[in-house]
């Protein structure tokens, strides 16, 4: 199996109408797009920050939530839980693993994967190692966990279920891998007996969580290029539940909505997104890969607005923050925009490096940069 390591400079530019935010007949196409002025109505404040000092460049390295605390396990495998308030550390333990996946909690648990492969499961209260289990493959998708078993999803294509008690393997499902992907999977989403999982060869699979069985399976968009990059159409974000539909992107490819009644796609539209789309006041919103932010309407999935203002600016997941939408870029800010028609509305930069992932828990919003600083503002 060949993995290509994805490089930004590859990027296309959406044909679509777009509200063009900003212009210049000197810009330099292989830059950021440099950022552009904007009304500042909304105000965020840092509440606090802790730096874990590891590589999180493919955005793997999350948070989890227990209560009122924050967990997270660094690469060289230090588990630390903060008060979520204040970001006071209330545990800081060395489990002995490097880490390449962080960090799921469950049911009593904290689940985690190291480079080699190897899934762990520890109790939450004791911090005594449960049970491992190395499923032979590397993980850079975070595990999903369920009262019937921890699924997984590994770079080899291989969708694994574990036993939540035991860590022994309950079934394994294998996708046809392309020859050449984009480095990253997406994490395994489970609803009502059911995981959704999206794959390199841009489909989505459903199973029965139980047995295995795929219960449908679908084409998110088809392979339309000539060579082995254009024909990159991975699918590494998690598929999102709305409306009694299911919604997946991948690159190079299309968001698409499946009818799970019909187990067919009912409805698409061409995008290049690695980020789920987000469902925000009646608008279905995606990130692309180029710096554009699309919006359709949720009801008619007509066109609402595409933004440029972003171009080339490797940006976060976008989060529903406050009824507004929000995301990270490669410097360090973010940005937050009126969903009802993309333009910007506030801009704080809180960090210095990439920010990788945006997460809301009730009033709060974490931010996670590359070199795993956490960040909490109000």
């Amino acid at each position: 199996m060949k993995i290509l390591t994805f490089i930004y400079s590859l990027l296309f530019i959406s044909s679509c109408s777009s509200i063009n935010f900003w212009s210049s007949d000197e810009e330099n196409l292989e830059e950021p797009r440099p950022l552009g002025d904007y009304s500042n109505n909304i105000i965020l404040q840092r509440s606090w920050s802790k730096k874990f000092n590891s590589d999180n460049d493919l955005g793997n390295f999350r948070i989890s939530f227990i209560g009122k605390k924050v967990a997270i396990i660094d690469q060289k495998g230090i588990y630390h839980e903060l008060e979520s308030a204040s970001g006071r550390v209330i545990k800081s333990s060395q489990l002995g693993h490097e880490v390449a996946v962080s960090v799921v909690t469950g049911y009593g648990k904290i689940i985690f994967a190291d480079i080699k492969g190897t899934v762990y499961a520890y109790s939450l209260d004791d911090l005594q190692l449960l049970w491992s289990q190395n499923i032979g493959s590397e993980i850079l998708a975070l595990p999903a966990i369920d009262a019937k078993g921890v699924i997984i999803h590994s770079s080899s294509g291989e969708v694994v279920s574990l036993d939540q008690n035991s860590g022994s393997i309950n079934w394994s499902y294998r996708s046809q891998l392309p020859s050449l992907t984009v480095r990253g999977n997406s994490i395994p989403l489970v609803s009502e007996d059911l995981a959704y999982v999206t794959f390199d060869n841009g489909r989505i699979s459903v199973f029965d969580i139980n047995s295995g069985y795929v219960v449908w399976d679908g084409p998110i968009s088809y392979k339309e290029g000539t060579s082995e990059l254009e024909n990159l159409i991975d699918a590494d974000s998690s598929p999102v539940l709305e409306g009694g539909l299911v919604f997946a992107t991948n690159y190079q490819g299309n968001l698409t909505a499946f009818d799970p009644s019909q187990r067919r796609p009912v409805w698409n539209t061409k995008v290049s997104s690695f980020h789920s789309p987000l469902f925000i006041k009646g608008l279905i919103v995606v990130v692309n890969d180029d710096g554009s932010v699309s919006s359709f309407s949720q009801q008619t999935f007509l066109e609402s607005w595409v933004s440029e203002e972003y171009l080339r600016r490797d940006l976060s997941n976008a989060i529903d923050y406050e009824g507004n939408i929000i995301f990270g870029d490669l410097e360090g800010y973010l940005h937050i925009l009126d969903p009802l028609n993309g333009k910007t509305i506030g801009r704080k930069r809180v960090s210095r490096d990439p920010i990788k992932y945006l997460v809301r828990r009730g009033e709060s919003l974490y931010v996670l940069d590359k070199d795993l600083q956490l960040i909490s503002l109000k």
